[in-house]
């Protein structure tokens, strides 16, 4: 055999083995690519069924979150998973931290919570102030967006307009009330508008000057309603949801020392109900959407007839059907039910029930109407109770839950 022929046959050979090699390792490397694609479609495939366990473990429940003051034990916010098919609530704990957390709303998609700090300093400053969060609806806590200035004193009501656009806070101890715009990711804007309100009543304890403890915008969110306990008065605001500004009021006085607190829409809107603190009383208003105004109708005690000891009043609702009003008295210590008139909007009492512990402060209904959840800021409790849908009447279930001075009550269902 020839050189020539032997050194030809042994590069062909070399090059077959390149190939071989080449071959080798793109069949290797289409290997590795499957290995690959089936961690990533196992992972994706493990992803896409955790999700769809907590989408099916929330669904059709609440987030039941507790304001509370932070000077007797409690450390900020607390949430609870509450299940309206069985009115059982499951504790997720703290689910943030924050001074003072007395009151609390939710924007109208269930994404951010706000709370007010009822306080009197804030850095430094004569006022109190307002905390923006973002709510996580699989665990229920609370992540810190921002805190701004009430630009007032003793904040202890919070609320979001029809649109959820701006907040409204109610300064009691300065007597103002400040809006705010609420910004798309969730966070406390600028202010908008103040009033700072005037005058006093005869409660000299009381009353000795103006106490907003409440705003509530009308159905139409034309309106910005005000009860000022200082000033036995219902303080009605025009309100610009364009700009966030409030026009002159007309004022609708209340009788003298009645101490208006909170205050609550009727279902078919032509109807509004005042809960006065320091004379134990609801008055029934009948109201006119298109220019705002109240004329009263009814005044009822919160009280039974033989009860002669201390008490005040604290919160109102009605329930989703609009067929049942509900308030809460701090001294009887009960929940106190009357049912609607459907065409006159009267009221006629039904019960009061004991809320099973002191001081109920706050109560919500859940939004089905079935359940009704009463916090006792006095004995540190939050006690469940079943809704009868055709009588209005409270049954204790026998669950309660443990937080220190609960001071406000709010369901938020889960997204």
């Amino acid at each position: 055999m020839s050189s020539t022929f032997r050194k030809e046959r042994e590069r062909w050979a070399t090059l077959s083995l390149a190939k071989r090699a080449i071959v080798g390792m793109m069949e290797y490397m289409r290997m590795v690519r499957a290995v690959q694609s089936f961690f990533i479609l196992h992972f994706l495939l493990l992803s896409l069924l955790g999700i769809a366990a907590v989408a099916e473990a929330t669904a059709g429940k609440y987030l039941l979150y507790v304001g509370t003051y932070t000077d007797h034990g409690s450390k900020g916010i607390y949430a609870y998973r509450f299940d309206p098919a069985t009115g059982q609530a499951s504790d997720l704990g703290l689910a943030a931290e924050s001074v003072q957390p007395s009151f609390l709303t939710a924007d109208p998609n269930g994404r951010f919570l706000y709370a007010v700090n009822e306080t009197d300093i804030y850095q430094g400053q004569a006022t109190g102030s307002v905390s923006a969060f973002a709510i996580d609806s699989a665990t229920g806590k609370l992540s810190p967006l921002n805190e701004v200035s009430a630009r007032g004193a003793g904040t202890t009501f919070i609320t979001l307009d029809r649109t959820g656009k701006y907040a409204f806070v109610a300064n009691y101890n300065s007597g103002s009330v400040a809006v705010f715009r609420v910004l798309q990711d969730g966070k406390l804007g600028e202010s908008t508008a103040f009033v700072q309100h005037k005058g006093s009543s005869v409660d000299r304890d009381r009353q000795a000057g103006p106490h907003p403890h409440e705003v509530v915008l009308s159905p139409d969110n034309r309106f910005a309603i005000v009860a000022d306990l200082g000033i036995d008065q219902l303080v009605v605001y025009p309100f610009d949801s364009q700009n966030g500004t409030l026009g002159q009021p007309h004022i609708i006085k209340s009788s003298a020392g009645a101490g208006t607190r909170h205050l609550v829409f009727g279902r078919n809107c032509n109807f509004v109900y005042v809960i006065n603190e320091l004379k134990n009383t609801i008055v029934s208003y009948s109201y006119n959407a298109k220019r705002g105004e109240l004329r009263e109708l009814q005044t009822v005690s919160t009280l039974p007839g033989d009860f002669k000891d201390t008490n005040t009043t604290a919160e109102i609702q009605m329930d989703p059907a609009g067929k049942f009003l509900y308030g809460s008295n701090r001294g009887e210590d009960s929940i106190t039910v009357f049912a609607v008139g459907r065409k006159s909007g009267t009221l006629k009492n039904v019960e009061n029930v004991s809320t099973q512990g002191k001081m109920p402060r706050s109560f919500a209904l859940d939004p089905s109407g079935e359940w009704l959840v009463a916090a006792n800021q006095g004995s540190n409790n939050v006690v469940i109770f079943r809704v009868d849908s055709k009588s209005g009447r409270l049954t204790p279930t026998g669950q309660e839950l443990q937080v220190f001075t609960p001071t406000y009550v709010m369901f938020v269902p889960v997204h």
